[in-house]
């Protein structure tokens, strides 16, 4: 197969499968990426060029389309050069959130689409307004409105769609689900597995050390802010270290992935001074972004693990938490019930409440049978539907059949 894979960060969601690809010498696997540093041998990466940011003198609705239509522009630029080199893609797979495929149709008429469809934005009954504490500014409901056009805009090509979880199609309407196939992404099961020695020898991070002893809790986001419920957490602190044995790792940047920045300062520092001499910080870690080794040592590691978020897209960890077989408490919204059955394979508690959090946690850290019974769990769901080899294969086989039909 000749493959063309677009996505602003190289390689994005397509990691895994591009490496199942290239492994086969028969595919040809081409990809158009904005510019960074990542490599994938025998993929022939393409860089296309932005050279213009954002404006500000565009009315707020308008300014992701205007910055899509002109990513839209650079990447059917970059492929009209690779067209003329003598590549034609069977089939083009990529990610509508930036508007990079949009204009592809034009230089490939013949070639189907495959595109990723994350989330469908609505004002009220998401993420949005979720938090009281967090509300939306005055204005904002009509961008929020707006984000969903480049949706708009990727569902009238007409093309074939994919989305990993049930609750992200289903944020998108009922008309436009008939475009979007449910396509999971799983976990690696061989590289994320219980390590039942891990809690036999101590773990040291830096200067921080985890006895056997210690009753270690962990949480993990890509930054440290309220739409991963890091407020709810840390909050939560006072009442887990008023417990001699527990340490707490707290993994994550201190940029914002989503929702709004914090004027003058990072989220975690302004939770730090909230909250300034009601626990003992020597037994709490912020690591910032860890290597993906040490992010699974804690998962392996740790007693209770900790999954916080709005009614958002949930994250790759807490696939890798459910697959290394961690006792999970966590927020009982749409996205993460999806993957928690509370009982079976976890916790799950109100997600704007410290005290429910901390509550849970101590129970699971009391009640070492039913921490064994949910880590049993864990790994169990694992195995029946995170398996990501069978995941890639049933992909691949969507891609072949795309291909034969078209």
């Amino acid at each position: 197969m000749r493959l063309l894979f677009v996505h602003q960060n190289f390689p994005g969601q397509y990691l895994h499968l591009v490496r199942r690809l290239v492994a086969d010498r028969s595919n040809d696997i081409v990809f158009l990426s904005a510019p960074n540093t990542n490599t994938i041998r025998g993929v022939r990466k393409v860089v296309y060029d932005l050279n213009r940011g954002r404006r500000d003198d565009i009315h707020p609705i308008a300014r992701d389309l205007e910055f899509a239509g002109h990513r839209a522009d650079r990447v059917a630029e970059a492929a009209l050069k690779i067209k003329k080199l003598g590549f034609e893609p069977d089939i083009i797979i990529g990610h509508h959130g930036w508007g990079e495929l949009l204009n592809l149709c034009d230089v490939w008429p013949k070639a189907p689409l495959l595109g990723y469809f994350e989330f469908y934005y609505r004002a009220q009954g998401q993420d949005t307004n979720f938090d009281p504490e967090f509300p939306a500014v005055e204005g904002a409901l009509p961008a929020v409105r707006a984000m969903n056009t480049i949706n708009h805009l990727a569902l009238a090509l007409n093309q074939h769609g994919q989305t990993p979880t049930r609750f992200q199609r289903e944020t998108y309407p009922d008309w436009a689900r008939e475009q979007i196939g449910l396509q999971p992404e799983g976990a690696d099961l061989d590289l994320c597995r219980p390590d039942p020695l891990a809690r036999r020898t101590p773990l040291r991070i830096g200067d921080f050390e985890i006895l056997p002893n210690d009753r270690l809790v962990t949480y993990v986001a890509r930054n440290l802010e309220p739409y991963r419920g890091f407020h709810v957490m840390m909050r939560a602190l006072p009442a887990l270290l008023a417990r001699p044995d527990v340490k707490i790792v707290m993994v994550g940047g201190d940029a914002v992935s989503y929702g709004p920045s914090l004027a003058g300062g990072t989220w975690r520092a302004h939770f730090e001074r909230e909250l300034a001499g009601r626990y003992d910080a020597s037994r709490v870690l912020f690591p910032g972004q860890v290597p993906y080794e040490s992010f699974l040592r804690l998962l392996q590691r740790s007693d209770v693990h900790v999954y916080l978020t709005y009614p958002f897209v949930a994250s790759w960890s807490l696939r890798e938490a459910l697959a290394c077989g961690c006792a999970i408490v966590g927020a009982d919204v749409p996205s993460v019930a999806e993957f928690i059955s509370p009982g079976c394979n976890g916790v799950l508690t109100p997600p704007l409440r410290s005290d429910a959090l901390s509550d849970a946690i101590l129970t699971l850290i009391e009640d070492r049978k039913r921490n064994r019974e949910l880590r049993a769990g864990a790994r169990a769901f694992a195995e029946r539907h995170l398996d990501m080899a069978t995941h890639l294969t049933s992909h691949i086989q969507r891609i072949h059949n795309i291909i034969q039909k078209n």
